[in-house]
């Protein structure tokens, strides 16, 4: 297990069937899915906490952060996830917020691209990372206000893990 949480998930091979059917248009259409008409503590609290549900329910060895700007909202360390998760999240999410895209799209292209996230964007490679699991939190009429992001599986599992838990969040919301 050790060995798996502090692996680089940017090595995942494009070729795993994980990576199928994974394109930029599509990250750009769930993208523009998942907007919400207003984002508040209560929101952050619920989506972590829905995560945490799944994530215990699946025996998942991931770290949850819901963060707005520099404001953490929501964090969560699950067993068998590490320290190194929490420098995964920070990373991640510093990516997804600087590009307002997410995580997973800024890995996409610079595998497409065939150059290193930071070497191409001349970022110190420490501070951020091209690996799926951060999603930006955009509001309606505002933007991107801060990040959903999940460290501790592949890069795609992270990525469609915090999609999923806003998808159901905004289903829920407009049930509501």
């Amino acid at each position: 297990m050790w060995l798996r949480s502090v692996a680089n998930p940017d090595t995942d091979a494009m070729s795993d069937d994980i990576w199928a059917g994974i394109t930029l248009a599509g990250i750009a259409a769930e993208e523009a899915e998942l907007h919400f008409p207003h984002f508040t503590y209560d929101d952050a609290w619920q989506i972590g906490s829905a995560l945490v549900e799944t994530a215990r329910a699946r025996s998942l060895p991931i770290t949850i952060d819901i963060s707005r700007g520099d404001r953490q909202l929501f964090h969560a360390a699950l067993a068998g996830s590490t320290p190194d998760n929490d420098v995964w999240v920070q990373r991640k999410s510093r990516a997804s917020l600087r590009f307002s895209c997410s995580s997973l799209a800024l890995s996409l292209k610079a595998r497409q691209d065939g150059v290193p996230f930071a070497q191409a964007r001349e970022l110190d490679g420490l501070l951020y990372a091209a690996s799926g699991g951060s999603v930006p939190v955009y509001v309606e009429q505002v933007g991107v206000i801060g990040t959903i992001t999940v460290s501790g599986l592949r890069q795609v599992e992270d990525h469609q893990l915090v999609v999923q838990a806003m998808r159901d969040f905004l289903a829920s919301a407009d049930r509501s």
